[in-house]
Order: structure tokens, then sequence, then C-alpha cells
């Protein structure tokens, strides 16, 4: 047993059950920065013991009835066998680039982690118009067509590099079909729980799944998502997304020194910082917002 990736697989169960990202997009580069995972191998071994943590929460979801099933279904028509072609495309660029791959492979990660870091800098101060917002959507053939077009970009971007399959849906849920906050995260999670089941066996047929890896994230991830679904309902986290948005990119520039990219000490410094101001400035938003909420006496 490894307590530190059981603490880690504990601290990400929790993010992904609360707000849905957080998964592939921190696992994988705590991996291979943190524990010196082989790139492919920390791809493979993050959605395979994401599959089960995402289904966990997912189940979780379900019961609370914050999952929209059809526009999860039609996503996965899209999703599933996207997802499947992207690890047979990384497969492919293995053989193609030989000894260069893993740098290769670390700068495609880095750059799936900038835009899921972006991604959810954007889902965090994107202005929802309560009027708008709806729990569930009536599926017209444009909506069909639009999910399954979102499943097939995040389940091939997925399938190569672990990262992005909640952060970019969750912001496809909001601007395409304009779902409540705790709807977006039911059925993100539920969603992500097909996909990762699709492209972790793909890893596994290929052989890039460390079990024993797995085992010990899985220990600390299943109740952790376990406790974060529970949460999601109760507490708000723009602060956690806020964080979290700032943390990815940080991770995707640190893989990109890893993979060879000489960047100043000036691009990395600022993100601490960076970090403080977006808390501060999210804190006080969500402070306002309750502000605004009539207290409902008499």
């Amino acid at each position: 047993m490894d307590f530190a990736l059981i603490g880690f697989g504990l601290g990400v169960g929790v993010l992904v059950g609360m707000t849905g990202i957080g998964g592939g997009s921190l696992m994988t580069p705590m991996l291979i920065l943190v524990f010196g995972v082989t790139p492919i191998t920390a791809i493979g071994t993050d959605l395979a013991y994401a599959a089960v943590t995402k289904t966990v929460g997912g189940y979780k979801h379900w019961r609370q009835r914050t999952v929209d099933l059809r526009l999860s279904s039609w996503m996965a028509l899209g999703s599933v066998p996207a997802a499947v072609a992207g690890v047979y495309v990384l497969r492919a660029l293995e053989d193609w680039a030989g000894r260069d791959f893993d740098d290769l492979l670390l700068t495609v990660l880095a750059c799936a982690l900038l835009l899921t870091g972006a991604a959810t800098l954007v889902r965090a101060f994107l202005k929802s118009m309560h009027e708008r917002e709806r729990d569930t959507i009536e599926m017209e053939r444009r909506h069909k067509v639009a999910a399954v077009v979102l499943g097939l970009g995040v389940g091939f971007v997925l399938g190569v590099t672990s990262a992005g399959s909640g952060a970019l849906i969750a912001v496809g849920l909001i601007l395409l079909f304009r779902l409540s906050p705790t709807r977006v995260v039911g059925t993100d999670i539920f969603h992500a729980a097909i996909l990762l089941w699709a492209a972790g066996l793909a890893h596994v047929m290929a052989g890039n799944v460390d079990f024993g890896l797995v085992g010990n994230i899985l220990i600390g991830s299943i109740p952790g998502v376990w406790v974060g679904s529970h949460w999601s309902v109760r507490v708000e986290p723009a602060v956690l997304r806020t964080t979290l948005a700032v943390v990815l990119l940080g991770a995707g520039l640190a893989l990109l020194i890893k993979a060879g990219l000489d960047l100043p000490v000036a691009v990395i410094v600022p993100f601490p910082v960076a970090v403080l101001a977006l808390l501060v400035v999210t804190m006080a938003r969500a402070r306002r917002a309750r502000a605004q909420v009539p207290s409902g006496g008499p």
C-alpha cells in the first residue's frame, strides 16, 4: 500500500464528486511529476481507476436525480467510439515517434491540461442566468447533433490524454444546453463513467495500465467521490473550481518544462499569486450572490 497515492486518490475523488472536474486532469500529471510514472502508463492507469471512481459518483448522482439520462446517452454515442479511436491514435503515435514519444506525449498532455484549465476558468466565471437554467431539455434534432459532436471532441481528447472529460463536457452542458449547476455535475459525472469504461478497457487491451497503482488510488478515490457527490448539492464549488483551474494551468506548464520546453521562470512564478487573487475574487462574488438572495422571512 502506498499511502501517498491513497491520499492523492482521496483528494481527487472529493473534487470529482463535488465539481465533476479533476480526475484525469490532476491524477495523470501527479503520476508523472510526483511518482515518476511513464506518460503512457500514467494515462492508461488514470483512465482505469477513473472509470471505477466515476461509476460510484455517477450512481450517487443518479440516486440524487441530478442526471439527465437522455442527454448523457446522446453524448456517449459520440464520445465512446471517439475515445477508443484516440487510444489507437496514441499507439500509432508511439510507433511513429519512437524514442521521442514520451516528450511528444508530455507536450500533447500539457496542451490538454492548459485547455482544460481555461475551460474550468470559463465555467467558474460564467454568469449563469437563473431564469434560463433548466433541469432537463427536450432533445430536438439540433440538440442531439450538438450532444454527439460534443461527445466526439471530448472523447478523442480523453482517449489520447486522459484529461478534459469533466471540464470540457461541463462547459458544453452550460453553453449549449443551459443546465442548472447540480444537473451539470451529475450529468457530467454519469456520462464520464460510460466514456471512461470504454477508454479504460481500450488502454487495458493496449497494455498501458498498472493495476497496482489502480488499486492504491481506488482505496482513496472511491470514498472520496462518494463524499464529494454527497456534498455537491450542499456546497458552493465556485472557489474550488477557480483554484483547480489555476492548478491545471500550472500543471500544464510544468509538463511542458518536463518535455524540454525552455520556459522562463517569470511564467511560473505568478501562479501562486494568481491562485490567491482568484480565490479572493471568487469568494467575494459568492458572498455578494448570497447577500442578494432574499432571506425568505415573513
